[in-house]
Order: C-alpha cells, then sequence, then structure tokens
C-alpha cells in the first residue's frame, strides 16, 4: 500500500513537472499563459522583462484592454454593491481607487442611485489620462472624477478598491496615509491572498506583462488591523481563485473581499496626530 502511494506520488509530481515546463516554454511564444514565474516582490518580477517593457500598469497598451467587460456587473460584485447601496446615502461619495476608467460607476449606475454622490477614480496617469479624453468626447460621464494625485483628491469616508491590491505598486498603508483623511470605510474586492509566504507573479494583460502580488493572508489582515481598520463583513470569491502554470506547486491563491470600518479610537489617534503636525 505505502509503494503505491509513492508511484501514485511520484506520477503527481511528474505531470506537474511537465505541465510547468510546458508553460514555461509557452511563456516565449505568441500565446503565453495568463500567469508566469514567480518573484519575491515586484521589482524583482520587473527586472525580469525586457526594459521598454516594464512600465507595469501605467501603460497604454492595457488602458482600453476589456473596458466593455469590466462594465459588465458579474457575481463577484453583489457583495459591493450592497455595501455602496447602504453606505453610499451615509457618506455621498467615494474614491473609487484603480477605477480604471471609471468601470464600476458605469457598472453600477443601474442598480444604485449615484446621481447625488461624488465618485472620484484614483488610477496611474496613463489611465487617468485617458479618462479625461473619454470624457471630453463623450465615451465618459463628466460626473466622474478622475485624479492620479491622492493629495489632490477630496476628503472621503469611503474608499472602495476592486481588483486594484494585486497591482498596488506602494504599500497599502502608504496609499492610505497619502489621503488627505483616513476614510472611514474600506471596501476591497478581489484581493489575492495565500496560506503560504507572499509572492509576485507577472499576469499578461493585453500585449503588456504586469506585476501581480498575492499577499500571505494572515500578513495582510493584521496590515488592516494594524491601521486600525476592524473588518464587519468578509467573502471569497472561488471562480477567481488562480493557480501559477509555471509554478503550480505554490498552489491557488484566493480571491477575498471586505467591509473594514475604522476604529473609533483610531479617528482619534489620527486627528490627534494631525493636530500635532500642524503646530
Amino acid at each position: 500500500m505505502a509503494l503505491i502511494k509513492q508511484i501514485k506520488r511520484a506520477l503527481r509530481l511528474t505531470l506537474m513537472l511537465m505541465s510547468a515546463t510546458r508553460a514555461r516554454l509557452q511563456a516565449y511564444s505568441s500565446r503565453p499563459p495568463r500567469f508566469a514565474g514567480v518573484y519575491s516582490n515586484r521589482a524583482k518580477a520587473l527586472a525580469s522583462l525586457p526594459q521598454k517593457a516594464r512600465n507595469g500598469y501605467d501603460n497604454d497598451k492595457i488602458v482600453e484592454v476589456s473596458f466593455n467587460e469590466m462594465q459588465d456587473v458579474v457575481l463577484a460584485d453583489y457583495p459591493v454593491v450592497m455595501w455602496l447601496g447602504k453606505l453610499l446615502p451615509e457618506t455621498g461619495n467615494v474614491i473609487d481607487a484603480g477605477g480604471h476608467l471609471g468601470t464600476k460607476y458605469l457598472a453600477f449606475q443601474p442598480l444604485l442611485d449615484l446621481n447625488t454622490v461624488d465618485w472620484t477614480v484614483y488610477d496611474l496617469p496613463a489611465i487617468v489620462q485617458a479618462g479625461r479624453g473619454f470624457q471630453q468626447s463623450g465615451k465618459l460621464p463628466a460626473a466622474l472624477r478622475f485624479e492620479d494625485d491622492l493629495a489632490a483628491v477630496p476628503e472621503c469616508d469611503l474608499v472602495l478598491a476592486s481588483g486594484l491590491l494585486q497591482y498596488l505598486d506602494v504599500p497599502l498603508a502608504q496609499m492610505l496615509n497619502s489621503l488627505p483623511r483616513c476614510p472611514r470605510f474600506l471596501l476591497l474586492n478581489k484581493v489575492a491572498l495565500r496560506d503560504g509566504p507572499s509572492l509576485v507573479t507577472l499576469e499578461q494583460i493585453g500585449s503588456a506583462r504586469v506585476p501581480y502580488q498575492i499577499r500571505n493572508r494572515a500578513e495582510f489582515l493584521a496590515e488592516l488591523e494594524a491601521l486600525g481598520y476592524v473588518l464587519r463583513d468578509e467573502w471569497e470569491i472561488a471562480e477567481l481563485s488562480h493557480t501559477i502554470r509555471t509554478h503550480p506547486w505554490h498552489g491557488a491563491s484566493q480571491s477575498w473581499g471586505g467591509l473594514l470600518e475604522l476604529r473609533s479610537d483610531a479617528v482619534s489617534s489620527i486627528v490627534s496626530k494631525g493636530q500635532s503636525n500642524a503646530a
């Protein structure tokens, strides 16, 4: 019995290695796998690319990739829609971090009353420039505000980050601390997590390859807690689990979403710190 188990294990390992070898060869073909390579950080992932291909997500080539598909409401969006419906009447505004061309605003318009909501999209310069250009041509509504500088966004009680964190090129704490004021609510969705050490892979988006971070789950939740946020709700998105075909032994990622609220004592601490700095 033990011998049979060893043979089965050896066969599984052999098949896994053969599959990984095919995926690595395919990475250099005209039809590469969606995810390829494993790196310890974003800088090493970018360094593995040719010099002219190191723009990451700030890239004109991927601005309009999947623009129409991103406006579709899918199952993974419904927890976000539910919480926006509850929170927007209270907050009245939202910073859509990594909001691309306002695709969530467009997708949720038929489901939510956004007529009185101040919706600010924060994204990279190439995307913001394209968004403003689309507004001028009438392709996007004038109600959307586009910013690529966090210091320029308005004070806000709600930050939405759907599908952003795996592409974010700075720590989450740095992004939040760059805002005029820490938001009361964080609404996160499609966050790539795993139980093992954090890693970075490269994702193929259109003709570009961009770093894609998969965070350690426990460390990520501890980071949110250290920022003063309390988890109010969470959900898993099974259909967005991914395996890196070139390195399948790292296992499948988890896709996570959650609503977090800033603790009242954390708000007091932030206010006190701001007053101290002003003095």
